[in-house]
């Protein structure tokens, strides 16, 4: 058997290799997939010390439209190598060949493009002119720059396109980065190094350092006084250490934390339309998607078909191996987390849930045993506050509730610590207009789900983040804007 590949940090172009390192096993079979150098606080020095150094350089002189095009590129490179990073991806994650194809690498294309098409021209200048009682005119404008260094700190369960939606606008906006994948995912952010290169950006722009958080480069780069904003991706806890790691240096964040997001169904719904709907944002990457719906709130006269059909779809999901086009279900991202949705379905069963599908590992009887599959899993029964409905588990599961009014859905779907998204499933328009701006989220779905425009804002309330992504939301993090007033002489 040929030795996995090693993975070393990149600093200004240039491989660096770590402290020590470390073994990245596949979630599809529990083979070693990869060997990972670990960078220490010298490394992740050395990344930050070239991040602001491409920033006082050529970098720093380069023009939006010259950025613009140096973005394009990357784009088009990303599609060139297409098949390189979806294999980068399914080698992580395990996800199924067509998801990670259609999805991730579809969508890292897509984030350089609108970082070239949009970001470098949302940045025009507010202006204003100014007239004062006094009879004296002035001309006021915003002067935007880099906000500098960026510590992009990415999830694993969407690790390339989360990437991208971070790297994208702050090259964009003319800031460097250096980027901390999840330790259970470094390829692809690797791999995007070599494209860099490739596509002209000068060295130091992007810069690579692996590791895991506390101890490790997540800390020794979220505590650098040299990083001028953080923005990570991941769950809430994770948020609030890297919170209090900025905050001697008072580092500005930008959080896209845990959801334990709604989805409410109305009677007036298409039913198979809903049923469907919820399918996908319940299993979807095996339920690691920060945006999936593990609270399922149905109205009482659909509540036991609507169930039935879900357990139904459940049915029909086919896990396998990533390259066969019959799978439709991927692992999960390894077998520590198995155990922790494991433990919260026995909970679950505990609390007097009712099991209609799923509740544990998947068996195949051949090498894919050694991997991290988990069945589709589907509860009724239990207490609004139970552990299970108020917990975030990030696993393909879901707990179905029946209510009986509009006021009670909202309320419910509103009575959880977090507020990222919530979808709702409504055949009256009217209704539709009613309910989504009174739920407490960043982001509404109206009889769809994971639908986006890259121009809107994107985040959540509560302990799911803090800020806002994408379009002028990205803009204002990713720069920051000087005020020039000048007074006009009257003669």
């Amino acid at each position: 058997m040929a030795n996995p590949p090693a993975l070393l940090n990149v600093i200004a172009g240039r491989t660096v290799d770590g402290v020590r390192t470390f073994v990245r096993t596949s979630p599809v079979d529990g083979s070693v997939v990869a060997e990972v150098h670990e960078a220490d606080r010298s490394v992740v020095d050395a990344a930050v010390r070239a991040a602001g150094d491409a920033l006082a350089g050529p970098w720093g002189r380069t023009r939006p439209a010259e950025r613009s095009a140096l973005l394009r590129k990357v784009a088009r490179l990303i599609e060139e190598r297409a098949d390189e990073f979806v294999a980068a991806e399914v080698r992580d994650t395990g996800k199924p060949l067509a998801l990670a194809r259609s999805l991730d690498v579809a969508r890292a294309s897509a984030n350089f493009d609108h970082g070239a098409d949009f970001l470098y021209g949302a940045g025009n200048q507010d202006s204003y002119s100014t007239e004062t009682a006094d009879g004296r005119r002035a001309l006021n404008y915003a002067y935007r720059k880099p906000v500098g260094v960026v510590a992009v700190i990415v999830p694993w369960n969407l690790p390339l396109l989360l990437l991208t939606w971070k790297v994208a606008p702050a090259l964009a906006a003319g800031d460097t980065v250096v980027v901390k994948p999840s330790e259970f995912t470094p390829s692809s952010a690797t791999l995007l190094a070599e494209v860099i290169v490739d596509a002209g950006i000068p060295d130091g722009v992007y810069n690579v350092v692996h590791g895991l958080g506390p101890a490790s480069a997540g800390e020794f780069l979220t505590t650098h006084p040299g990083v001028d904003a953080i923005t990570f991706t991941g769950e809430s806890a994770t948020g609030s250490a890297i919170m209090a790691a900025a905050a001697p240096n008072l580092t500005p964040v930008s959080f896209e934390l845990g959801g334990k997001n709604a989805a409410l169904v109305f009677a007036d719904t298409d039913l198979d339309r809903a049923v469907r709907g919820t399918a996908g944002s319940v299993f979807t990457n095996a339920g690691q998607v920060c945006l999936c719906t593990e609270r399922v709130y149905v109205e009482r006269p659909i509540f036991d078909e609507f169930v039935a059909g879900l357990a139904e779809h459940a049915a029909d999901l086919v896990a396998g191996r990533p390259e066969d086009p019959r799978t439709s279900l991927g692992p999960l991202i390894s077998r520590e987390h198995r155990e922790k949705v494991q433990s919260y379905c026995d909970i679950a069963v505990k609390e007097g849930a009712t099991v209609h599908s799923g509740g544990g590992p998947l068996s195949f009887g051949d090498a894919l045993d050694e991997g991290a599959y988990f069945a589709p899993t589907i509860w009724t029964g239990l207490d609004q506050h139970a552990q299970v409905t108020t917990e975030e588990v990030f696993g393909p599961v879901c707990h179905v509730a029946p209510f009986d009014t509009e006021d009670e859905a909202v309320a419910l779907a509103n009575d959880t610590a977090y507020g990222l998204a919530a979808t709702v499933w409504t055949g009256d328009v009217d209704r539709a207009h009613r309910v989504a701006p009174r739920l407490d989220v960043g982001l509404a779905w109206v009889n769809s789900w994971w639908l986006r425009d890259l121009r809107s804002p994107f985040g959540g309330n509560g302990r799911s983040g803090v800020g806002r992504e994408g379009g002028h939301a990205a803009v204002d993090f990713y720069s920051r804007p000087t005020n020039v007033c000048i007074e006009i002489h009257q003669p």
